[in-house]
């Protein structure tokens, strides 16, 4: 599948540098490793670990906290580059927080808080997770009822969390919890308040979740007892949480629709070779229109969908407001991605049934990204209302 040239035609020398240098890295973690990994579980840490040694944790941190100060766009090549190498999603989100999760501490952290959190984080030394959603709440953040009360200099954590990725293996945690009830505030986005701090088991009963795909990556639910956490861990000002997590929501959104169309390609590379390599009747299938065609279809959705993804990435990096393309993009790569993948295993016919050809992974990896980080119907809404004026319907 000659796509090289296609695929780089757009992107910056740097970009290109990028893209190449990532492939490079992940020849040491091919198919078979993540096969392996999907059957038996456990934190790709080599993995995680050898992209840290190689500096690419902290693409979008800033220089000045030893980051590369580069922009989503860069990010989101690197991602997009990790997921279509064969990684698929297990890989990407190995890694996929670190990229853009610290971002409300690089934006509303102080300069001591930048200079403590964010070098261990880069050099591979933590590992993190994201701490907002509820059992109760779904998308529906301002109602979060876990809560933090002040005790002197600090802060008394009880409650719920769930879908918590990675908590398997944290160290630290970037945590959402309500300082002021929602009765006693004027506007339900206020009295939520940001943390960032370690993760105490001692403290965190960890129940592990199990899942359709991406074994390697653990999902949790989180049950907190008396965590205190130091005041000096508290990001920016108590009650503007919610405000502080939005900054990295369109950053995420981003991320996460580059990763899928990597996994797409990644789908279509290997139904194309499948296609070229398989004979029946006496000729390769991938003669045969019925299996081209669907395949070139899925190819253009992909391309297209990225086409929106860069776009997205370059008002987040202006500085534009770029909420509309960001979850467009992703709805769009989502779609996109599951497409792609579904044909990668119809194309195979019942070997795309079968674990060692890899696409049945692929499949089921693609699902989460029609799920998280946000639902398509809430997508739905967001550009219904903010693109047609049509009245807010949640």
């Amino acid at each position: 599948m000659n796509t090289g040239d296609i695929y780089t035609a757009n992107l910056s020398a740097e970009q290109r540098e990028i893209r190449e240098a990532i492939f490079q890295l992940c020849t040491r973690f091919d198919a078979d490793y993540w096969l392996e990994k999907d059957r038996a579980g456990g934190f790709p840490g080599d993995f995680h670990m050898a992209l840290a040694e190689a500096g690419w944790l902290g693409i979008c941190i800033p220089q000045a906290y030893g980051g590369s100060g580069l922009g989503i766009a860069d990010a989101a090549v690197m991602m997009q580059a990790v997921v279509e190498t064969g990684a698929g999603f297990s890989g990407g989100s190995a890694v996929h927080m670190n990229i853009f999760g610290l971002n409300p501490v690089v934006v509303f952290g102080t300069e001591e808080q930048k200079h403590r959190m964010l070098p261990p984080l880069i050099a591979g030394k933590h590992r993190t997770c994201f701490v907002v959603t509820e059992p109760n709440t779904g998308l529906n953040t301002t109602q979060l009822k876990t809560r933090a009360v002040r005790d002197g200099d600090h802060y008394v954590v009880n409650g719920q969390k769930t879908f918590i990725s990675t908590a398997q293996v944290a160290e630290k945690m970037l945590l959402l919890a309500r300082t002021t009830p929602l009765e006693q505030v004027k506007n339900k986005t206020e009295g939520l308040t940001l943390f960032y701090t370690d993760f105490d088991r001692s403290r965190i009963e960890v129940r592990e979740i199990e899942k359709m795909g991406r074994k390697a990556v653990d999902t949790n639910q989180l049950f907190i007892d008396n965590l205190r956490i130091p005041v000096e861990d508290r990001i920016g000002e108590e009650g503007k949480g919610f405000h502080y997590i939005l900054h990295g929501m369109n950053a995420e959104r981003i991320l996460a629709a580059a990763e899928t169309v990597g996994l797409g390609r990644a789908a279509l590379k290997r139904a194309a070779q499948y296609a070229n390599e398989r004979i029946v009747f006496d000729r390769p299938i991938g003669k045969n229109q019925g299996v081209q065609h669907p395949l070139a279809e899925r190819w253009m959705h992909l391309e297209a969908a990225n086409l929106m993804v860069m776009q997205a990435a370059a008002k987040f990096d202006r500085g534009e407001n770029c909420g509309v393309e960001a979850n467009a993009a992703k709805y769009l790569g989502a779609a996109a991605c599951w497409n792609a993948c579904e044909t990668a295993v119809l194309t195979h016919g019942g070997y795309g049934y079968a674990k060692e050809y890899h696409v049945e992974r692929y499949l089921r990896e693609a699902m989460i990204a029609r799920i998280a980080p946000v639902s398509e119907q809430m997508i739905f809404c967001f550009v219904a209302e903010k693109v047609l004026g049509l009245p807010k319907s949640y």
